[in-house]
Parts: C-alpha cells; structure tokens; sequence
C-alpha cells in the first residue's frame, strides 16, 4: 500500500510539473517567418531571431561571412549610429547579443516584458537596416583577427575545431565557424549583401520569445517589422549541403605541453529524429567530472566514480552536438599523457 501511494504522489507532482509549464505557441507569417512564444507571466522576458544561415550555408570562398555579418549588426543602421543603439539598450536595462553557430545566426535581446516591442524593433532594424559601413568593416577585420587568435589559445575549441574537421571531411561542417585568416582580410560589403539577400528569408527564421510575453502581441509585432521580409524565391532557397560522417581521427603531438587534451565521437542523430531525446538522456547519464568536484567516488556518474578512483584525467565532459541531419555525441577529456590509454578504454566500456 505504501509503494502504491508513493507511485500516486510521484505521478501527481508530475502532472503538475506538466501543467506548470507554459504552453508553446507557435504561428506562421505569410512570408514563412514562424512566430514561437511561451508566456510564464514574468516581468521579464528574451526574444530572438533564430535564422538558418551558420557557416554550413557557405563555400571555401566565403567562409566566415556569416559571422563577419554577426559582427556588424551592432555598427549602426539606417535610423541608429552605433552609439545611438548602445544608449538605447543601456536606457533599457536591456542586453542585445548575437552569436553564429555552423547552422545558425542568433540575434536576442533580454528586456523588460514592458520594453517587447521596442526590443523586436531593434531586433528588426538591425537585421533589415544595418550600413555595412566600409570603415566598420575594416575595423571589424581586426577585431575578428584577434578573436581567432583567443580562440586558438582555448584548446577545448581547438580540439572541437579538429574533431568538426576530420569527422566531416570535406563538408561544410568540417570548416570553421570564423573562417581561415585569407578570408577574413579579402570579406567585403559585397559578400555580406549577397548572404543577407541570399539566406535572409522568412522561412529561414524563427522569432521566438519566453517570460512575460503575449503571443497575440508578439504576433502583432512580427506582422508589423518582419512582414516585409522576403519569402522563398521561385526556385526555393539553396538547399541544405549533404554533410556525411566519416570515421578518422588527428593527433597533434607535441610534448612540451603537459596534458592531453581528446574528444572522441560517434556520428549522433539530427534535431527532428526520434532518437535524438535517448541519446540526450544517455548523454546526462555519463555525465562531467572534474577535480574540483566533492563527492568522490560517490557520484552518481559510473564513469566519474571510474576517474576519481584511478587518478585517470583532470576532467570529461560529455556532449551530444545536434544538426539538422546529423549529429555528434561524445566525450571530451583533458589527462596526463601516462592515463590516456586507460581513460579511453574506461569510456568505451562505460559507453
């Protein structure tokens, strides 16, 4: 009788957990532009434009050009200089980001629920409106020169760089999301036109808001700054690049640095295929690990508790990397170079 009442009450709390979560709405525009909003009732509240255009929709030639465009939305538009922009959000208590992923451009905006409509005017100005400016993009090359330089000083995106590179071979996938230095110095307003006039449509994008939002508002707002925004052409959008998997591996020995740093993946599924959840959980199940965590040996990850036992690496962390079509789910750790071997053969006994 007990284990029965306490299955009712577990069964209970989680179908006010179900019913506790805000309901999803989502409503397409003419123009293909998907509106998607979860209204929590909260004073605050963060929308976004989501766009599928990353560096997988580029070629050799312009790699990079998505996140050089990233860089310049911030420089000023048609109706806001640059300093103009960052007054306004500042005044707002407000937080305007963006970032570039290899399947998507992200621009957001974290306001006050009061402020939603002049956040998505931003949003749409600095999307539609942006100058281009010759000497912001000159100044921006320098910028980016040296963000690539922090970012080969952080060996964790080196070694994800490398994994993208060997397990994609010859794919968009395989190539970076800040493109090679050449590129970098030869991207001009040109290029960035033609990407924005070529990826930039409707049904390439998702506005999407969460916290105190109004869908019907969000919507009205939507059809008012987004509805003018370009649909599919007649011959459709460039399709989607085949990336396939291949199965390979780099080493980059060098033994003057004192630790390993390794990432070892198997092809995963894509956002839409069924097993994409499972390995989600199966990813949550092998966990992270580092030396700073307390615990020890009685952490509720069977590999963690293997590591801690046996001294065998600084930390792991395990990810599942999710596409369109494909995916990459795997471990990455940083050892001593005398425990490699053995953590390796613990992680693929574990997995």
């Amino acid at each position: 009788v007990h284990v029965g009442t306490s299955r009712l009450r577990a069964s209970k709390a989680a179908t006010e957990v179900v019913l506790n979560v805000p309901e999803t709405r989502v409503t397409p525009l003419g123009n293909g532009l998907q509106v998607a909003s979860e209204d929590s009732g909260l004073s605050t509240c963060t929308v976004g434009l989501w766009i599928d255009a990353g560096s997988r929709y580029e070629n050799e030639k312009n790699n990079g050009t998505a996140h050089f465009l990233e860089h310049m939305a911030f420089k000023g538009t048609k109706k806001r200089s640059q300093l103009d922009l960052e007054l306004e959000i500042e005044n707002m208590g407000a937080h305007l980001n963006a970032y570039t992923s290899r399947e998507q451009t992200v621009y957001y905006a974290k306001a006050f629920s009061k402020d939603l409509p002049r956040a998505v005017e931003i949003l749409a100005d600095i999307i539609q409106n942006s100058t281009l400016g010759e000497a912001e993009i000159e100044r921006e090359r320098g910028v980016i020169l040296r963000e690539m330089q922090e970012v080969e000083t952080n060996l964790q995106e080196v070694v994800f760089d490398y994994l993208h590179a060997t397990a994609y071979q010859k794919t968009a996938l395989g190539r970076t999301i800040l493109g090679p230095t050449e590129n970098i110095k030869s991207i001009n307003r040109n290029d960035l036109v033609e990407y924005i006039t070529t990826h930039y449509k409707g049904p390439r994008m998702v506005l999407a808001a969460a916290g105190g939002v109004s869908h019907d508002e969000l919507l009205d707002l939507a059809k008012c700054h987004f509805g003018n925004l370009p649909s599919a052409p007649e011959g459709g959008l460039p399709p989607l690049p085949p990336c396939s998997f291949t199965g390979s591996e780099i080493r980059i020995r060098d033994d003057k640095m004192p630790l390993a740093h390794i990432a070892i993946a198997v092809e995963a599924a894509g956002w839409s295929h069924p097993d994409t959840i499972p390995l989600m959980v199966a990813n949550t199940l092998i966990g992270n690990w580092d030396r700073s965590f307390g615990g020890g040996v009685n952490l509720s990850s069977k590999l963690a508790q293997i590591a801690c036992h046996g001294n065998l690496c600084h930390s792991f962390q395990s990810f599942n990397t999710c596409y369109t079509d494909t995916g990459l789910w795997g471990l990455y750790m940083v050892c001593e170079p005398s425990t490699i071997q053995d953590m390796v053969h613990f992680v693929q006994r574990e997995w």
